[in-house]
């Protein structure tokens, strides 16, 4: 099914804060926002649903703490177990507490690029991607609104009212829905 996406182009980011819940109530399903600022408030606007990346976070830091723990576990026991000051390494329990800042330090690596990296795959900011920037200004002083209108019909309805909720410029983009 072919639709647009509406992009309201808002000088203001209070008339866009303002103009949403105004096109919720008129039934306007508002899908993201651009802004060259964090606006505080945005989100339960718009009604954007809770990041997973703390979950994320949590599993690579995970996957990071376990490496740690084999490697040095392989490292120090298994493969060159080494007489350290008359204390031998023969029982990894014994000697755990020496390795938790190794283990520390890649708990917190793997969390952190695990993190930036699903960001990165997520977002598609990979390099060398275009980014999808429907106004120029966005960057310097415009705020944009998504709206997608399924019904080809409505669009030019959908286009009048967010002009008349404050919007400066409205820009359409055809696009493809399952």
């Amino acid at each position: 099914m072919m639709a647009k996406r509406i992009y309201g182009i808002f000088d203001d980011e209070e008339a866009l804060m303002h103009a949403i819940p105004h096109l919720k109530e008129k039934g306007v399903v508002c899908k993201d926002v651009q802004s060259p600022f964090p606006i505080h408030g945005i989100e339960a606007l718009i009604g954007t649903p809770r990041t997973r990346i703390s979950i994320a976070s949590f599993l690579f830091g995970l996957t990071g703490t376990s490496f740690a723990l084999w490697m040095t576990w392989y490292m120090m026991i298994h493969d060159w177990p080494i007489n350290i000051g008359g204390k031998p390494n023969m029982m990894f329990y014994m000697n755990l507490p020496a390795f938790i800042p190794v283990t520390f330090e890649l708990t917190v690596f793997c969390a952190a690029h695990g993190m930036a990296i699903t960001f990165l795959l997520r977002s598609k900011l990979l390099p060398g991607v275009p980014a999808p920037i429907p106004h120029p200004r966005i960057t310097d002083d415009k705020f944009v609104l998504h709206v997608d209108v399924k019904d080809e019909s409505k669009v030019n309805d959908v286009a009048a009212l967010i002009k008349s909720e404050g919007a400066s410029d409205v820009l359409f983009k055809s696009m493809q829905f399952s």
